[in-house]
Order: C-alpha cells, then sequence, then structure tokens
C-alpha cells in the first residue's frame, strides 16, 4: 500500500470515529481567526489529489464558516404574507463561499481548489489551495500557467465546487 493511500485511511478513519486528535484540533481552530493562512495542508493526500505541490507562490488557507440557512431580516410593512419568509437557504455550496472568502482576503492569489477538513456543531472547516498570480516560479510552470491566467475564477464558477453549483457535473 502506497503512503498516500495510508495517510488516507488514517484520515477516513480519524473523521469515522471522531479522535481525539481531531476533536483537540477542530477546538484550537474555532479559536482562531475565520481564515487564516497555514503552513502546510492538514490533509497531505487530498490536497495532493487537488493539485497542491510544496512550491513556491502556492499557499494554503483554512477557512471557517458558519452552517445553515441564513437569516433575513424581519420585513416591517407592505409585503404579502408568503413573501416574509426569514431563513432562505443559499444558491452555492458552503464550500464554495468560503473559496470566494479566501479568495477576497487574499486578492493576489488565485484559488486552484478546496477541501472538507472537520466541522463542530455550528461551523465547517475547509482548506482552500492558492496561488500566487506574480509569482514567475508559477508563470513558468505548464500546469499552473493556465490557472494563473485566468482572472477571479472563483467568483465566475470556474473551481470544482462552483461548477458544481452552476450544474455542471452532469
Amino acid at each position: 500500500m502506497s503512503l498516500y493511500k495510508q495517510v488516507k485511511q488514517t484520515f477516513i478513519s480519524e473523521y469515522k470515529n471522531k479522535s481525539d486528535q481531531l476533536k483537540e484540533r477542530i477546538i484550537k481552530w474555532n479559536t482562531e481567526s475565520p481564515v487564516i493562512k497555514i503552513n502546510n495542508p492538514t490533509n497531505i493526500a487530498r490536497a495532493r489529489e487537488l493539485g497542491y505541490k510544496a512550491k513556491e507562490g502556492i499557499i494554503v488557507v483554512r477557512v471557517k464558516i458558519r452552517k445553515g440557512k441564513r437569516k433575513r431580516q424581519q420585513a416591517d410593512s407592505g409585503r404579502k404574507p408568503s413573501k416574509s419568509g426569514r431563513f432562505f437557504s443559499m444558491q452555492k455550496s458552503l464550500q464554495s463561499i468560503s473559496e470566494e472568502r479566501a479568495a477576497k482576503k487574499f486578492s493576489n492569489y488565485e484559488v486552484l481548489n478546496s477541501y472538507y477538513v472537520g466541522q463542530t456543531g455550528m461551523e465547517k472547516f475547509y482548506e482552500v489551495i492558492l496561488m500566487d498570480r506574480n509569482n514567475p516560479v508559477l508563470i513558468n510552470d505548464k500546469i499552473y500557467s493556465n490557472i494563473i491566467s485566468q482572472k477571479n475564477r472563483v467568483s465566475r464558477g470556474l473551481t470544482s465546487s462552483g461548477k458544481k453549483h452552476r450544474g455542471l457535473r452532469a
């Protein structure tokens, strides 16, 4: 069995069994800011599947996002009762919203992809892989230069989760 396959199975068993190490990690993440740059991906096997390489100009960001539907203010007057609903689900997934938040905070970076890393009762955590648009190492790379040239790809729904909520995955 290869190393990455073992790492992948370890993470799956951690999530299923809700290990103490995972619980401690999530408690620590809950106290941190919503969008934070991290040194290494938590799940290296999943990050490598999605295109991560430990190269200059590629960073990983952990995003904390609140679960559930979004609450709208109560309408005061002038509306039909049928239009006075307060809880509406978003048209996008929480994953694509977290990608957008990471792209907004790190504006000179382009989103490559993202993946789920954990959740509490109120929040979900995603790790987003970002690439520097102006880095010469990535500009000269055949694989990454194509992706970097697509400006604001996350807001146009060109990432994997963006294509999913646009209905382009059959």
